[in-house]
């Protein structure tokens, strides 16, 4: 049996309706449009927490968080965490791990946005058992990145638009990979398209804010969509920059050679939305779908299953399983219909969300309770308002769908 190399694309605040195969008329993502054609995009799949460390460290060990050991926005992922890294290692994988890490320790008291977050140094024992190592803290800086690891015992600045320095510095190293018969397993952790909005965004132009077209659920007039037109000009052009540089990064890996090609799987996802105007909200941690629900597109070896669409539950938990399954011969299948999805603890950051909450999504119904305990918070009927414009937790004739869905959180 030839074990295929697999390929995890994840970005940062990609939420599920941005691309153009899910219908979103403001974006422009013809290469992300192909790639769909050849993978099983599950359309319900969901991040089990709608905030970046929580979501990074249940992706990795496949445990949710508090479990892996990440309860707090600052806490870094304890160093003797078990990840997909260690287990593909022990499998005689070639392992690698490129871009944002955003696990490791961070200074509170200095701006998260600038060089003081993204020349951090994460020393070796904390690469989550990854062989080959180049990336950041974090920082946000969506141009001209810093970048340290294997090669680079130092922070080093790199020019140009930062998912083109990481799509290339990855499409480097798996070219070089493909010279021997050892299997490799990467991840290509990227930040677009996070805020700030406002940066440039490679080569792509942002919209004029009064040509962004709207859902129905982000309140008309005043300042929520005001606000929400500005930064989605800025983030669609994001959302276009990137898609760019990972057809690149495709491209590379059908130059490759057919053969190549056909063995590799890819999973291409997000670790989580953004709100961005809905219900009036903005940014993450919010339970809503614009925060929860994530791109996840699975191109699995030979091409099975392409241009196949799925309305199973899947999550980022899921991600070291399916890896598994593949490195070890075997076909993965989605066992639940319920996704857990949590917010365990409060980041009190600007515009996220305001407390801590548990429940479960269906793909057609969502339960949420604060704390997992006394009455829900929030009920949606998915299938009859997938905008979430009324909150059924008070009707007295969803009692037992509420029960029944209670005893799965």
């Amino acid at each position: 049996m030839t074990r295929p190399n697999i390929l995890w694309i994840v970005t940062t605040q990609w939420r599920a309706q941005a691309t153009a195969y899910a219908g979103d008329p403001n974006a422009v993502t013809p290469c992300l449009d192909r790639f769909a054609h050849e993978s099983v995009n599950y359309a319900e799949a969901v991040t089990p927490h709608p905030f970046g460390p929580f979501a990074r460290a249940a992706m990795l060990t496949g445990k949710p968080s508090p479990e892996n050991g990440v309860r707090d926005y600052f806490d870094p992922l304890p160093v003797d965490a078990r990840t997909i890294a260690h287990e593909m290692n022990d499998l005689n994988y070639t392992t690698a791990f490129f871009g944002k890490w955003h696990l490791w320790k961070r200074d509170p008291n200095v701006p998260l946005v600038g060089e003081s977050h993204a020349k951090i140094v994460v020393p070796p024992e904390a690469r989550g058992g990854f062989e080959f190592w180049e990336g950041f803290e974090s920082g946000f800086l969506l141009n001209d990145p810093w970048l340290h690891g294997t090669r680079l015992p130092v922070p080093q600045k790199f020019n140009g638009y930062q998912s083109d320095v990481l799509c290339e510095r990855t499409a480097e190293w798996i070219s070089k990979q493909a010279r021997t018969s050892v299997p490799w397993f990467c991840v290509l952790s990227l930040e677009s398209p996070h805020p700030p909005y406002g940066a440039k965004a490679g080569l792509s132009e942002p919209l004029a804010p009064d040509q962004i077209q709207l859902n129905s659920n982000v309140p008309h007039g005043g300042d929520a969509e005001a606000k929400a037109r500005v930064e989605l000009a800025g983030y669609y052009a994001h959302i276009a920059a990137t898609d760019r540089s990972i057809g690149i990064l495709l491209d590379t890996l059908k130059q490759l050679g057919a053969d190549a090609y056909e063995n590799t799987a890819v999973i291409f996802c997000s670790v989580h939305g953004d709100m961005h105007g809905a219900h009036g909200l903005f940014r993450k941690g919010w339970p809503h779908e614009e925060s929860i629900r994530v791109p996840f597109l699975m191109r699995q070896p030979k091409g099975n299953l392409a241009g196949t669409i799925s309305r199973r539950a899947v999550s980022l938990l899921d991600l070291p399983a399916i890896t598994r399954g593949w490195a070890e011969g075997d076909d993965w299948a989605i066992g639940s219909d319920v996704a857990r999805i949590s917010m365990p603890s409060i980041v009190a950051l600007p515009y996220q969300c305001d407390r801590v909450w548990s429940g479960v999504r269906t793909p057609t119904r969502k339960l949420i309770f604060e704390n997992a305990v006394g009455d829900p918070w929030l009920f949606f009927d998915l299938e009859k308002d997938p905008l979430e414009r009324k909150n059924l937790a008070g009707d007295p004739a969803r009692i037992g769908e509420i029960e029944a869905l209670r005893k799965l959180i």
